[in-house]
């Protein structure tokens, strides 16, 4: 990275749909100046990027507060005419469009209409009697599938292949008997197939094909107009063609028809249809109280975004400024999740056909979201993106955002903090849990704490709690000569009671 680029870079966030929940209106309008001034910066990322992958064209945005606040592109959608790509080109999402094909999934389980749990062979009959590799296998069930945890063999690029076969074809492969490579439930492995017949699923119990109910279901609500399953469909002048690099040339790529196999990555979009999309993702946060607006509940869909299936830790991953990092990687519900050494979580998806590569990815406890989309066979848009997010937080020393302090965690602190640091009948405080002077003992805790408040000093200033949950927390109080770090657990019970403490001296500055 140029030296004038990271002097300048700063921050792209999205606040979810009650921003003030989270953040003060000052922070929030230095953050959205922070990321005005870098839109040029995060342009010369991007097209850098293109010009060195040999991108024939590329376009993507940052939303900021439930909107798309800029886009940027590079390029041409179509070669031949000279059409420039822009926010408005039309392109092909591939693997993308399987987190569509899970929030349907779990609409319908919403309206009762299916189990997650459910064994596939009820939706497809076929499945019944499949040949698993021991007798002891469990039936697949509709879980399996949407975490890739089916027993079915990886299977891109032949998967890519088959987005324009017809149900009468897809159930056809299953009823010649599917080829495992793992029993049912017992590992990771990326099926398009298994995608595919969540499609077939939906047109089953829903009585519409998968692309009627997904349009009608979550696209019209999100007022995705201009969000297509067949590309003949796409005005000329709008639709992105696809091409590959060979030779030192593009050659363009065949696109493919709607059909079965769509349901894991027909999707034809635009970066400010697709906006929309991934706003609704990050809307989800924080949890609150409130009517829900959304086609799908905030609920399902953090449960779409928690990681199901834990595939791999990469222990020597480097982000793109070279430190080192190691990251956990699981698949949801039609999306990844990745949590790095720094507590850092990341969520979205990537696509790839012959002719295309997209991607997205949401920060959601920092409120960030991108998005990019590129007309290259298999381009590695994720690699730019994760690029951009990470520059953005680290160079603009973007914290995540606080958790809201509950009131029975302040009421507790407050008590606790009357009791120290004599502990002078503690046990008629009526703050702690029945646990707690078996397991912790008050002359210990006296000793212990009248240590380190001598140590101390006088005490100058508390501050506020730092919630880890609604019932944990820890609180710094400001000593002359050092600080006093303490933290408590609260117990199940109702009201809650402390049923674990600790306390520790912290040198200042620390």
């Amino acid at each position: 990275m140029r030296k004038s680029i990271i002097q300048f870079l700063a921050a792209a966030f999205l606040i979810s749909a009650s921003p003030l929940l989270r953040l003060t209106a000052q922070t929030s309008s230095e953050r959205i100046k922070n990321i005005e001034a870098t839109f040029p910066v995060v342009d010369q990322l991007f097209k850098d990027y293109a010009i060195k992958n040999h991108f024939p064209g590329l376009v993507y945005g940052l939303i900021l507060d439930g909107k798309l606040i800029h886009t940027g592109n590079f390029g041409y959608s179509n070669l031949a005419e000279k059409i420039p790509a822009d926010s408005k080109s039309e392109f092909r999402i591939a693997s993308m469009t399987k987190s569509f094909t899970a929030m349907a999934i779990l609409k319908l389980r919403d309206e009762g209409k299916l189990k997650l749990d459910d064994p596939v062979y009820l939706y497809i009959p076929e499945m019944k009697g499949q040949k698993y590799l021991t007798s002891d296998a469990s039936d697949i069930t509709i879980r399996h599938l949407l975490t890739h945890n089916a027993g079915f063999p990886e299977d891109n690029p032949w998967g890519d292949r088959q987005l324009a076969v017809s149900d009468e074809k897809l159930i056809g492969i299953i009823k010649k008997g599917i080829s495992f490579s793992n029993n049912p439930g017992t590992s990771y492995e990326y099926s398009n197939l298994g995608f595919a017949m969540l499609g077939y699923i939906i047109k089953i119990v829903s009585g519409q094909p998968y692309e009627t109910y997904i349009t009608k279901n979550i696209l019209e609500p999100l007022n995705m107009s201009h969000t297509y399953w067949e590309y003949s469909k796409i005005p000329a002048n709008d639709l992105a063609h696809g091409y590959r690099w060979l030779n030192g040339q593009w050659t363009e790529q065949q696109l493919l028809h709607d059909g079965a196999f769509g349901a894991m990555g027909g999707l034809i979009t635009s970066i400010e249809d697709f906006s929309k999309y991934l706003s609704l993702h990050l809307s989800a946060w924080p949890q609150r109280s409130g009517p829900e607006n959304g086609p799908v509940k905030r609920s399902s869909i953090r449960e779409m975004q928690f990681p199901w299936n834990i595939c791999y830790l990469a222990p020597d991953f480097r982000y793109p400024d070279g430190r080192k990092c190691p990251v956990v990687w699981a698949y949801a519900y039609g999306l990844t999740w990745t949590k790095d050494c720094d507590g850092r979580i990341m969520i979205g998806h990537g696509g790839g056909l012959p002719g295309f590569g997209s991607h997205w990815r949401i920060m959601p406890d920092y409120g960030i979201g991108v998005v990019s989309f590129s007309n290259l066979t298999y381009a590695s848009a994720g690699s730019i993106n994760l690029k951009v997010l990470d520059s953005l937080i680290i160079l603009a020393k973007l914290k995540p955002f606080p958790l809201p302090v509950s009131s029975i965690l302040n009421q507790r602190k407050n008590e606790l903090i009357k009791v120290l640091p004599e502990w002078k009948n503690p046990e008629s405080a009526g703050i702690f849990a029945e646990n707690f002077f078996l397991d912790y003992f008050t002359g210990t805790l006296q000793k212990e704490a009248l240590e380190i408040f001598k140590s101390a000093g006088k005490i100058i200033h508390i501050r506020e709690i730092i919630p880890e949950n609604n019932l944990r927390g820890t609180f710094i109080m400001e000593g002359e000569n050092s600080d006093i770090e303490i933290g408590f657990t609260l117990s199940p019970e109702n009201p809650p009671l402390i049923q674990e403490y600790h306390i520790e001296k912290r040198e200042k500055n620390r």
